[in-house]
């Protein structure tokens, strides 16, 4: 029986020992001291003072195209990206810059049956490739839904709204494009990546 208790005893031992550790591992990760200060360093950076401003805020202020819309609308967008994928992402903000609300209009969803019944959207959106004398349309995932922001239908006064549409990509030597969308102004924007 000595021999099976020592047994017990040593695995016991061990998982004691384990435990000791990991508790003395969490403990010193948490614990006090300087460790503490350090996230509130890397938050304080994060929120910046104003006098250094991040890319992304850099990118906010001088936008790739400004384009207006029906009833106050403007369409600000901030990057065209091309990824390892084959596709284009634009990202933009979509900002009322009237004094009354706006119902967006539908015709930003486009007039293809399978966009249109999926909700409002920016399905709608076109790249021109005019080098290439081709069009690209907004993708759309199996179900025919569009690749983009959708379930928006009325902007307040003043409010902004982020939004998204993804395209094929142009050929990689492509890197300007028009940019339209129904009832917008169209304009020239660069593709980076």
């Amino acid at each position: 029986m000595s021999i099976r208790f020592t047994t017990k005893a040593r695995r016991g031992m061990v998982v004691l020992t384990v435990a000791a550790g990991l508790t003395l591992g969490v403990v010193g990760c948490g614990g006090g001291g300087s460790d503490d200060k350090k996230p509130e360093i890397s938050a304080s950076a994060s929120k910046g003072d104003g006098s250094n401003p991040s890319a992304q805020e850099g990118q906010a202020d001088e936008p790739l195209a400004e384009l207006r819309g029906s009833s106050g609308l403007l369409l600000q967008i901030t990057s065209a990206q091309r990824d390892a994928g084959g596709f284009v992402i634009v990202n933009a903000t979509l900002k009322n810059d009237g004094a009354k609300s706006v119902v967006v209009p539908a015709a930003l969803s486009g007039n293809e049956t399978e966009i249109v019944r999926n909700g409002r959207s920016l399905g709608g959106a076109t790249l021109v490739d005019s080098k290439g004398k081709k069009r690209y349309y907004v993708l759309r995932d199996t179900d025919g839904r569009p690749l983009t922001t959708t379930g928006f239908s009325t902007i307040k006064a003043g409010e902004n709204l982020s939004v998204f549409m993804q395209f094929p990509a142009p050929p990689a030597d492509t890197t300007e494009v028009t940019f339209q969308l129904p009832t917008f102004a169209s304009g020239t924007i660069q593709i980076s990546g």
